[in-house]
């Protein structure tokens, strides 16, 4: 094998803390490692996560790749940068300009870390509303709204030297499942993906620096394999029907979808074969190494063409040189501009439906919460009940009724004493039948806007609970603020 090229360097892995122990970075070094992906477990304080991002580029090297997801909404991982509005809650105020000015925030906040690759923006197109992980992560029901918006966030971020990855290519707004816990299936032909679910990957496509996969089937394209693993609809579509010659790279290969049914060996293989440039391979070192030997093995044998290999390693080493890893840190007037825009955005946002308003200030009330929400492994963890209870600080009698899991709640044992009720959701799954008896006379759903489609009765869209989102929702109980969103189809 040539020794211009190791398979390493077409592998992201994670690392476990906050800083680089020494036999990570020796494991990193042994195997010519130039990407790591960032989790929320890794970034400690703003000054702690500039120590980590040096020690990493010593490491890694002049073509580093550091990458997260910081979307905005509920998936970041960088929480204190200012935090952008979801990709709903743009979509509810359309306004392009405001798309790419907040694209163009979050890659300021990352480039002041040295984070130069954010797997952002969502293009999935989520006309199912049942879809249980993406919903507002989503711009649009509307594929072309989809392109325009999330044309003009990844314009901002490029703008500002931080490379984008559009993702779940082909589509992941169509699923019942979460293919972090299990496969799903699409049953679409290509004439109906070419309408929907591919419109905003085809639209972007010559300008998105990466494309990120979808562990989902589409049997009538590839009644096998996962968009992941399968040539027909990587190399197929992406590379040979569109000419598309960034970098490609998957989505995590531990996730249940791939890793159950492929294991991390024949996955690395199989994603490589069928056009990606980038393995997404999480996990403890053993892992990791699984699937660089995967690599190594195939490469060696001719199972993958190394003709294949230096071709990705090469469009890498194009997206790292136009994007490099290197710290840039803002100024106190820049990043305080930037937290008024995403409170701009999240005002924007605001979305009225059944005819919402807030409740007089004298007005009894009653805000009923889930005490806390778990992380669900994707978004950070849910507003907590004490965040929820602060909306109402301007408010003069108020109880706050905190409960261990809302989907559990029994409306009837309510106190029948004549307050105003405030139901406050929290989460972003559905809570379908179990909200059937559910009557409040206002419902703030905080994140899922879904949910107004359980509960009966006046709602306010939020779709999040950043810190400008909570503080756009107070202010608009408050009186001092309007909502003008449109709601997303399905509540319209």
């Amino acid at each position: 094998m040539s020794t211009l090229f190791n398979p390493g360097r077409l592998v992201m892995v994670d690392i476990p803390g906050k800083t680089l122990a020494p036999d990570e970075a020796a494991f990193l070094r042994e195997h010519s490692i130039r990407a790591v992906c960032l989790f929320r477990r890794n970034l400690g304080t703003e000054d702690e996560v500039r120590a980590l991002i040096t020690q990493l580029i010593e490491v890694l090297g002049p073509e580093a790749l550091i990458g997260l997801d910081q979307e905005g909404g509920g998936v970041v991982r960088a929480t204190f940068l200012p935090l952008a509005p979801a990709a709903m809650a743009l979509g509810a105020c359309g306004d392009a300009a405001l798309a790419e000015a907040t694209g163009a925030a979050v890659a300021r906040g990352l480039r002041a870390l040295g984070i130069n690759w954010n797997f952002a923006p969502v293009l999935d197109v989520n006309n199912n509303a049942a879809n249980p992980v993406i919903a507002e992560r989503s711009f649009s029901a509307d594929p072309d709204e989809v392109a325009r918006l999330a044309g003009a966030w990844m314009r901002g971020s490029l703008r500002e030297g931080v490379a984008c990855c559009v993702k779940h290519f082909p589509g992941h707004g169509d699923t019942h499942v979460d293919s972090h816990h299990a496969l799903p299936t699409v049953d679409k032909s290509l004439a109906e993906l070419e309408q929907l679910e591919l419109r905003p990957f085809k639209a972007l496509a010559a300008e998105a620096p990466s494309v990120m996969t979808a562990h989902i089937v589409y049997p009538q394209i590839d009644p096998e394999l996962p968009a992941t693993l399968s040539p027909a609809l990587l190399d197929g579509i992406l590379r040979r029907a569109w000419g598309y010659e960034g970098v490609i790279l998957t989505d995590a290969l531990m996730m249940k979808a791939v890793a159950d049914r492929w294991g991390y060996a024949r996955a690395a293989e199989l994603a490589i074969a069928a056009g990606a440039d980038m393995i997404l391979a999480q996990g403890s070192l053993a892992e990791q190494r699984e699937a660089l030997d995967a690599l190594h093995r195939a490469f060696a044998d001719g199972r993958l063409p190394l003709s294949l290999g230096t071709r990705a390693a090469e469009r890498l080493d194009t997206l790292a040189r136009r994007y490099p890893a290197r710290i840039q840190p803002d100024t106190p007037a820049q990043r305080s501009a930037d937290e008024a825009l995403m409170l701009q955005g999240w005002a924007a946002g605001l979305t009225p439906l059944r005819g919402a308003t807030p409740p007089a200030r004298s007005t009894p009330l009653r805000v009923i919460v889930q005490a806390k929400v778990p992380t669900d492994m994707v978004s950070e963890p849910g507003p907590s009940g004490q965040d929820a209870a602060a909306l109402f600080a301007g408010f003069t009698d108020v109880v706050v009724q905190e409960v261990d899991e809302l989907s559990r709640l029994d409306w009837s044992t309510l106190p029948q004493d004549g307050r105003y009720a405030v139901l406050v959701t929290s989460r972003r799954g559905r809570y379908g039948a179990a909200a059937a008896g559910w009557r409040p006379d206002l419902h703030l759903a905080l994140w899922n806007p879904y949910h107004a489609l359980d509960i009966a009765g006046p709602a306010l869209l939020v779709y999040g609970y950043a810190p400008g989102a909570l503080a756009a929702v107070r202010a608009w109980l408050e009186g001092s603020a309007s909502a003008t969103g449109r709601p997303p189809e399905g509540l319209r």
